[in-house]
């Protein structure tokens, strides 16, 4: 299958390879024509352009079915929280064996088989605090502005003479490229780290089951999945220092011993 690529912008990844598949339509690259068209992007345009990638995205990948054990799982998991920080919130698996999840701006939320897999409940919850972080915290509205407004993509963009059907695969390649190493700070990191950890601590959860999944990511990001690790894991903050990261808190909280 193909990997995630040039949806990705609207995206805030754990640091996995993915094979959810996407391509895209004319009318969501017309919609980024026009929004590297103009001086600045809105947040709505921020919006409106994930809807649209993520209904293209959840036509093109196995969707749980309402009636899945892995659906009713996460439903059963999320059932307190559909709405987070004013924005509201869909859920859906995707039966992809990876281990990843992602919000977009939008407020869809997409959780694979592959981290549910591995993760508690309590887990899974810190897991989409944190990428929901990202959302709240503009992260990924500004991640996209930011790709509309380099070069490399307008010149891809706009090397179709303004007719998106004429921009060649290879250009959208490049393009996709670019997106998908886009990385969001060190700080934006942390601070979707104290989202997730003011998250769990708001609702009454333990808050380690954040320290207790980056461990687990960290003991993946050492080879024990192999060819399911992006190379992009290393660039990220380490997981085991955020684990520590969290404990310390919690300790400091009265949280943890």
């Amino acid at each position: 299958m193909k990997r995630i690529a040039s949806q990705i912008f609207v995206m805030a990844w754990l640091p996995f390879v993915s094979q959810a598949q996407t391509t895209t339509k004319p009318s969501l690259m017309q919609a980024l024509m026009e929004a590297v068209s103009s001086a600045t992007v809105s947040d709505a345009q921020v919006a409106d352009l994930s809807r649209q990638a993520i209904k293209e995205m959840d036509a093109k990948n196995p969707v749980a079915a309402p009636n899945d054990p892995y659906t009713l799982r996460l439903n059963k998991i999320v059932s307190r929280h559909h709405t987070i920080g004013g924005l509201p919130l869909n859920f859906k698996v995707y039966k992809v064996p990876d281990v990843n999840a992602f919000a977009t701006a939008d407020g869809s939320v997409r959780v694979f088989k592959g981290l549910m897999d591995i993760m508690t409940d309590n887990e899974l919850l810190a897991v989409m605090g944190h990428e929901i972080g990202h959302v709240i915290n503009h992260d990924s509205k500004d991640a996209m502005k930011r790709g509309l407004q380099t070069s490399a993509l307008r010149d891809a963009l706009s090397s179709g003479s303004g007719t998106v059907s004429k921009v060649a695969q290879s250009q959208l390649g490049s393009v996709a490229d670019y997106l998908i190493s886009a990385k969001f700070s060190r700080q934006q990191e942390t601070e979707a780290d104290d989202y997730s950890y003011d998250f769990l601590k708001r609702n009454g959860y333990n808050v380690l089951a954040l320290a207790t999944s980056f461990e687990k990511l960290a003991k993946l990001s050492g080879g024990a999945q192999g060819g399911k690790l992006a190379s992009l894991v290393s660039d990220h903050p380490d997981s085991q220092s955020r684990a520590q990261r969290v404990r310390d808190r919690a300790r400091r909280d009265g949280l943890a011993k």
